[in-house]
């Protein structure tokens, strides 16, 4: 290294000032808070349901088809009592006649042969059988004829016609329709002769065809007959 001077002294150079850094001004420490700030409130959440409790489920099932079951059996019910509740058969009689009449020369005793024609209707939805059916005949009480209808069948709905025949035995005449016929003063005059007749079917209705019900139907009539030829006078049943 070479100096300009003589005294072999480094040359001397003035020394630049050094830029201070800069100053920050110290943040005091944070102090403690006497009382800390209460937590921030939770979301607002919409309540959950509840689940449905099991045993509460089951008895509202119970109850809707308890009910149900009651209705139901209402409504057979009432299908049953107005449409298939059995009902008896209807008995008309159409025509009774007397063949063949004949009564002794005193007047005392008579035998004929007896005609019934009748119509028997059956106002079920049913077919309705019947068996054990009879036909009796009375005078005075007493039984003068008896008969057996024969068994049978009548759709729902139908009318059947039947007829039965059979001869009547002699039999005496009560005591005051003999005295009127053997008396001269009621010679031409009609002395009736009163009959009483039962016609009773017995048989069974097939209900929503599977039921069978017993059915029991009678029909009673008094028959007015002239003695003198045996002709019917009337009938009411």
């Amino acid at each position: 290294m070479y100096y300009n001077n003589n005294n072999n002294k480094p040359p001397h150079y003035p020394l630049r000032p050094q830029p201070h850094p800069p100053h920050h001004p110290r943040r005091p420490a944070p102090q403690p808070h006497p009382h800390p700030p209460p937590p921030p409130p939770p979301p607002h959440r919409r309540p959950q349901p509840k689940p449905p409790n099991p045993n509460r489920s089951t008895l509202s099932s119970c109850i809707v088809a308890t009910i149900f079951l009651i209705f139901i059996i209402i409504i057979l019910f009432i299908i049953y009592f107005s449409l298939f509740k059995p009902k008896h058969p209807t008995i008309s009689i159409t025509a009774i006649n007397l063949p063949s009449f004949s009564i002794t020369t005193n007047g005392t005793t008579v035998n004929f042969t007896f005609s019934l024609y009748a119509a028997i209707k059956n106002p079920n939805r049913g077919y309705f059988s019947h068996y054990d059916s009879s036909l009796q005949l009375l005078y005075s009480g007493n039984q003068v004829g008896f008969m057996f209808i024969p068994s049978g069948n009548i759709s729902a709905g139908k009318t059947k016609f039947i007829a039965a025949t059979f001869a009547v035995q002699s039999f005496p005449l009560s005591a005051k329709v003999e005295n009127g016929a053997n008396s001269p003063a009621m010679a031409g005059n009609i002395i009736p002769m009163e009959l009483e007749m039962r016609l009773e079917l017995v048989g069974s209705v097939r209900v929503l065809w599977v039921f069978n019900h017993h059915i029991e139907s009678v029909s009673d009539c008094r028959i007015a007959v002239s003695i003198s030829d045996g002709s019917v006078l009337g009938f009411h049943c």
